[in-house]
């Protein structure tokens, strides 16, 4: 079964090369998300494209997510039930917090262009998405989520431990694993880890 790796903002592609390495899959997609906007930087350009690349699939597959690749994650498995059999969130927010957002964006304005150097987005191309998402919610839709879903969250991942705690509870066919000594990037962090998990679903 094919299994499809999200990226976070901030991150590429590349970040999940840790954990494919430990996969038992062999079918393994990460796909480079900010390549799937045609030009137009927002959360809902790049939803648009990742519907796109995988609209010709028939099987249905393991989708992982982290951050924005598992707010990402969580609109798809509503959007397309038939095509994702599982679905793995890794420090996912389901209601976006416009503080948390608007803080990150606060930061993102001070820190140098160089600084996005390696996050596969310029700094204003950054700043931009990170604003398309302020008003994401999916908390009355999450019922609509009708696969098996695993949650994991870094123990050192404060900002969205919480969320993934609440996500345990509003989907009933959920299990949440807290990984020891883990930080939000946990692709980095516990690629042992986590691909332990997936290999298990």
């Amino acid at each position: 079964m094919r299994v499809v790796f999200l990226h976070g903002l901030g991150q590429t592609a590349r970040d999940w090369q840790p954990v494919v390495k430990c996969m038992s899959q062999s079918d393994v997609d990460c796909p480079e998300l900010f390549s799937l906007t045609a030009g137009d930087f927002t959360y809902s350009s790049i939803l648009s494209g990742l519907e796109n690349l995988y609209e010709q699939e028939t099987e249905p597959f393991i989708l992982c997510g982290l951050s924005l690749g598992g707010v990402l994650a969580i609109d798809y498995a509503i959007r397309h039930k038939n095509k994702v059999s599982s679905l793995v969130l890794f420090g996912t927010q389901y209601k976006v917090p416009t503080l948390l957002i608007d803080f990150q964006n606060l930061i993102f304005r001070i820190m140098p262009r160089n600084s996005f150097n390696s996050m596969g987005l310029s700094k204003s191309n950054t700043i931009k998405l990170a604003h398309s998402m302020r008003s994401l919610d999916f908390g009355d839709r999450l019922c609509e989520i009708a696969c098996p879903v695993t949650i994991i969250c870094g123990e050192k991942d404060k900002a969205n431990m919480n969320a993934s705690k609440q996500l345990n509870v509003l989907l009933p066919q959920s299990k949440l694993y807290i990984i020891p000594g883990a930080g939000h990037e946990i692709n980095k962090f516990a690629p042992e880890a986590i691909s332990s998990i997936i290999n298990s679903i």
